[in-house]
């Protein structure tokens, strides 16, 4: 596990694909579980570890998770999160090549909770979402496109969803169009950086998570 930022109130690691932030239908260990483990050894501290789960990635997704260890900063993470006041940013390796080196995307997503999926439409049709995102091209090597995303709203699978249907799935995301798996089962989406203000001290935040250790991700970003 990666931790790149700690205090008392706060927690921020660095997730690999394939671990879950919070616990699912799987029973799998999470992410959550393995960060109460630490606190519980580092402090030596009795009995439950107090850990809130304040927002999640996807479990194929590499990046940045922030965890609350207080109570206090739990509930005002909460709504820094709900009202917008961080600002997070993706990378993600394309399949292809957008039209347009940046742009703001605006589409309206549906989820269908039977296949765990999300579906984009250019209108507004029953049981969507509005889904928003700007993204820019920062990077190309001989088949893929590196594309730099804020977020900015939080809707299912948003960037998978909304990448895929402009022609442009991520690599390795089989569910969105892809044409082949990674060999890890990964697929190359990263929660690259994440900003805001700590709720308790008021200082200003910013961290970024490392590439994964992976040659086509050292190469694309020149990280």
């Amino acid at each position: 596990m990666n931790v790149v930022y700690e205090d008392n109130h706060i927690i921020i690691v660095s997730k690999r694909s394939g671990e879950i932030v919070q616990g699912d239908k799987t029973g799998d260990r999470t992410l959550a579980d393995d960060v109460k483990e630490y606190i519980k050894e580092k402090y030596a501290k009795p009995g439950n570890v107090f850990l809130g789960v304040t927002h999640r990635l996807d479990r194929p997704v590499w990046g940045l998770v922030v965890f609350a260890k207080t109570s206090k900063a739990l509930s005002r993470l909460n709504d820094i999160f709900r009202n917008g006041e961080i600002h997070k940013t993706y990378w993600a390796i394309c399949q292809n090549m957008p039209a347009e080196q940046e742009a703001t995307l605006t589409h309206w997503i549906k989820r269908n909770e039977k296949q765990n999926k999300s579906y984009a439409y250019n209108k507004e049709v029953a049981g969507s979402k509005k889904a928003m995102l700007k993204y820019k091209v920062t990077g190309r090597s001989e088949r893929y496109t590196l594309v730099e995303i804020e977020l900015m709203t939080g809707r299912h699978h948003q960037i998978r969803c909304q990448l895929a249907k402009i022609g442009c799935p991520i690599k390795g995301d089989l569910k969105y169009g892809a044409h082949r798996s990674n060999p890890d089962g990964s697929i190359s989406l990263l929660a690259r950086s994440i900003e805001f203000i700590h709720p308790v001290s008021k200082e200003h935040i910013c961290v970024k998570s490392d590439v994964p250790d992976d040659k086509l991700w050292h190469e694309i970003s020149g990280c």
